[in-house]
């Protein structure tokens, strides 16, 4: 299973970890690699293990998700976080991925739904409910409006677009011929320019603004 998907399952509930666990042992390109019980130890074991796909409950007890996705940023650590939450208010659900998550399933999803959004968060995908996304919307709106997209230099525009499209950066630098230091240097400065925190909102702002490709 070398080119599987690497997955790390942080939640405090040892009946939720087990659950998921035998969900994904059947999934040919999947492997879960380590489990964690609240977000500090999830912290430190994305740190040791390094997973592709990290499953993040948002509410335990210690650190929680949201407190576990900001450290995780905070280390530069690149697993995609999937929130695997019980909670459907968007209190609950929008920190977390303002906080950086990658998208959200609900913990009564569908096995097969579940093996989809880890191998699409993976490919660089953002998975976000309607109501989520507008909620997000309605928050960055008032500080990064569309009169701000012309600081945008036309390369920084196609990588804004790319963002949107869902692609990571080494799809952005095989797909514009640039190095993958390149791509991080303007993602970087897309996100300064905008007053955005981080690629989620980047890509909603560029389907909100028209800048999506």
């Amino acid at each position: 299973m070398a080119d599987a998907i690497k997955v790390l399952l942080v939640d405090d509930h040892q009946v939720v970890r087990r659950g998921l666990r035998t969900f994904l042992e059947v999934q040919d390109d999947i492997e879960v690699v380590g489990e964690a019980a609240d977000g500090a130890e999830g912290v430190d074991r994305a740190q040791e293990l390094k997973p592709d796909v990290i499953l993040m409950d948002v509410k335990m007890p210690g650190m929680d998700g949201v407190d576990a996705l900001r450290r995780l940023r905070e280390l530069d650590n690149h697993a995609r976080v999937l929130v695997v939450t019980s909670f459907t208010e968007q209190r609950t659900v929008v920190p977390a991925l303002r906080a950086g998550a990658a998208g959200y399933v609900y913990k009564d999803v569908d096995p097969d739904a579940l093996a989809g959004a880890i191998r699409s968060v993976h490919a660089g995908h953002i998975l976000l409910q309607p109501e989520v996304a507008g909620a997000l919307l309605s928050q960055e709106e008032s500080g990064s409006g569309p009169g701000r997209a012309g600081s945008l230099t036309e390369r920084e525009r196609e990588v804004l677009g790319l963002i949107a499209d869902g692609r990571s950066n080494r799809e952005i630098a095989r797909a514009l011929v640039l190095s993958e230091k390149t791509v991080k240097t303007h993602v970087s400065n897309i996100l300064m320019k905008l007053d955005l925190a981080d690629r989620t909102q980047a890509a909603l702002w560029a389907v909100r603004h028209g800048v999506a490709g």
